[in-house]
């Protein structure tokens, strides 16, 4: 048994509870009882659950929850061998997803760790196999030759290369390592891996070096390329690697990119109103003086001095800082914090970061895509994900290359 996290953070937003210290406060108990009341594994105490519930407004029904149902580490779906299906891996808040969903690829299995993530997607969608757990613990091979697809955005890790021959074995406790596991256990037809572009520099190459050269000696023909949302029905200049691998005689052809970039005027067009972060005052003062499009560079001398600080002798172009987004560009790549020194997005009219809803549409989720958690919580969700949009034209490629395959196999 254990206690819901999630719906506790929630509760804690609507009463104004703004941090565990204060939660601890009000219950008259230690910030590390109360961590170890929240721990996984934790068996709850009556006394102690009735008094929580009773700050929250909250029944105990509402936040205890089966731990057996959190890993859902059931038996096999059943699988429709006319669908194109696919198994997702660090399934985040559902980008993804929901784009290889709108191509019309079924995904029998979501592997997720993050609590805040899962409790989105069972909220946006109840009906998919959604497995909250460690994915070193998730046995793949019941999908062996059942499953088409192989999808997933690995967190990036070097690997040790002393004394090593950049093999299998050599990526162990790294998520690259699950990841390919996963497609070394299923055996898929392609499988695809999301990355950000930093990945093919990472270690000075040599970590993407090693990806390619193990996924490779899976049997798998590699390919990869890195493309840019804003060309993809995407209102953000998001650069990411996609890497796929396909088996022998599989055709693959990435999805074209259209002739210009969608504006943020597009992706923001009629947004719905939703909370938001906001600016403190210091860096509203600062901001107000940006033009739509600007950044730093249109400050003051003595206000770029002063908000810099020692940030004005790096390197780099700095675009990033103390910049406000113009209607008709594309916005930055978002990240999951938008009000950072380094990483301002700053509405092109209000001086003020993009609200939650106006992120989420800049990583065009649909309108009635709900994110679970505190605001902060929402905003790293969304900061996270593969943008929809870019998902479903990479969902229609994959879906092809499986038609065409079976079609040229049958």
């Amino acid at each position: 048994m254990n206690l819901n996290r999630v719906r506790i953070k929630e509760a804690m937003d609507l009463i104004g509870i703004a941090t565990y210290t204060e939660l601890s406060l009000r219950l008259g108990i230690t910030k590390n009882q109360l961590s170890f009341m929240l721990s996984d594994g934790y068996s709850p105490i009556k006394a102690r659950v009735e008094d929580l519930c009773g700050v929250l407004n909250l029944a105990p029904s509402e936040i205890i929850e089966n731990e057996k149902e959190t890993m859902n580490l059931g038996e096999l779906p059943s699988v429709d061998r006319t669908a194109v299906t696919a198994v997702e891996l660090f399934a985040g808040a559902g980008g993804l997803a929901l784009g290889l969903e709108k191509a019309g690829i079924d995904t029998i299995e979501y592997v997720e760790i993050d609590k805040f993530c899962c409790e989105t997607l069972k909220k946006n969608r109840p009906f998919w196999n959604i497995v909250s757990a460690d994915i070193a613990k998730v046995d793949f091979a019941k999908y062996k030759g059942k499953v088409d697809i192989v999808t997933g955005g690995f967190p990036c890790q070097a690997f040790s290369y002393a004394g090593k021959k950049l093999g299998f074995n050599d990526t162990r406790g790294t998520l690259f390592h699950e990841f390919a596991r996963c497609v070394k256990e299923i055996e898929p037809t392609i499988f695809l891996a999301e990355n950000v572009r930093g990945l093919l520099s990472h270690d000075s190459g040599r970590t993407f070096e090693t990806i390619i050269h193990v996924l490779g000696e899976l049997g798998y023909k590699m390919q990869y390329k890195v493309l840019n949302a804003a060309y993809y029905g995407v209102g953000q200049k998001r650069e990411r690697i996609l890497i796929i691998g396909t088996k022998d005689n599989v055709e693959y052809e990435f999805p074209e990119p259209e002739s210009e970039m969608t504006k943020l005027r597009a992706a923001l067009k009629d947004c719905p109103e939703s909370e938001g972060q906001s600016y403190s005052k210091r860096k509203k003062e600062v901001l107000e003086l940006v033009p739509p499009g600007g950044c730093w560079v249109n400050l003051p001398e003595d206000v770029q001095k002063d908000y810099l600080g020692a940030s004005i002798h790096s390197g780099g172009g700095k675009r990033g800082m103390a910049r406000r987004i113009s209607w008709d560009e594309p916005c930055l790549t978002l990240t999951c914090s938008p009000s950072q020194k380094q990483t301002e997005r700053c509405h092109p009219d209000e001086t003020r970061p993009f609200t939650v809803r106006e992120y989420a549409r800049i990583q065009s989720f649909p309108d009635d895509w709900e994110f679970c958690g505190g605001i902060g919580e929402k905003y790293k969700q969304i900061g996270n994900a593969v943008p929809v949009e870019m998902a479903r034209r990479i969902g229609v490629t994959l879906k092809d290359s499986i038609e065409r395959y079976r079609s040229a196999s049958s």
